[in-house]
């Protein structure tokens, strides 16, 4: 069984689709539920057996440092900056390099992303799979009703927010240790890495049976403070 040890965020992003709450703050650092979103992201790591965390940055870095300095985190975590834009496959890279274990398969997951799954259940898919990397994908569900229309133009029905059936890629990778030779130095490894480890059958999907939201914008962070509180998950 794969164990899955340490992991990188990547909370370098602008998030101008955020604003006005990432005006004086990362969006890592933005509130959700009463806490924010890296301390969410923490406490799930951390209880799925995570023991390492590289949190990599670039706008307002020193923000970010200030905030974890002085608490009591449930695992250990490193922060790391980056001086000028890599893209994210770059980013992505130059975390993953300053994992404590080179040699051990290890998670990304994008510093918008709030979820809680089971990473052993992942870790199995991604052992079963013999994958470089497994993505985690979850279901959409359409912001809009979805009209079902007929061969003349006739409405036959409408759908208020259906659930559609495709899968979207949720922010959250299994990686192989080998994974790092792979990525891009500038760039983005979503348009490098995975279109080459799909081509060679390397590239596995794992879907999330459990919570999953990305804060993108206002909105997203809307719904998630209601999906928390519905929970029972906000502070």
């Amino acid at each position: 069984m794969t164990q899955v040890r340490q992991a990188v965020i990547l909370a370098g992003g602008n998030a101008t689709r955020l604003r006005p709450y990432t005006d004086r703050v990362p969006k890592a650092l933005v509130d959700v539920g009463g806490r924010p979103i890296l301390e969410h992201q923490l406490a799930w790591l951390a209880a799925e057996g995570v023991e390492h965390v590289v949190v990599s940055c670039g706008q307002r870095a020193e923000a970010l440092t200030r905030h974890l300095l002085g608490r009591t985190l449930p695992l250990e975590v490193g922060v790391i900056v980056e001086e000028r834009p890599l893209g994210r496959g770059g980013e992505l890279k130059h975390a993953a390099r300053a994992l404590p274990r080179p040699d051990a398969p290890w998670l990304a997951l994008n510093g918008d992303v709030l979820t809680r799954f089971s990473l052993e259940e992942m870790a199995a898919r991604h052992t079963a799979a013999g994958a470089l990397i497994t993505l985690g994908v979850a279901a959409l569900r359409s912001p809009y009703d979805v009209v079902e229309i007929g061969a003349d133009g006739t409405v036959l029905g409408l759908e208020s927010a259906p659930v559609l059936p495709q899968r979207v890629n949720a922010g959250v990778h299994l990686c192989a240790p080998e994974v790092v030779g792979l990525l891009p130095d500038l760039g983005d490894h979503e348009s490098v890495t995975f279109p080459l480890l799909a081509a060679q059958g390397r590239l596995a999907a794992h879907e999330i049976d459990g919570y999953w939201r990305a804060i993108d914008s206002a909105r997203d962070l809307r719904e998630a403070n209601r999906e928390l509180k519905h929970l029972g998950w906000a502070a």
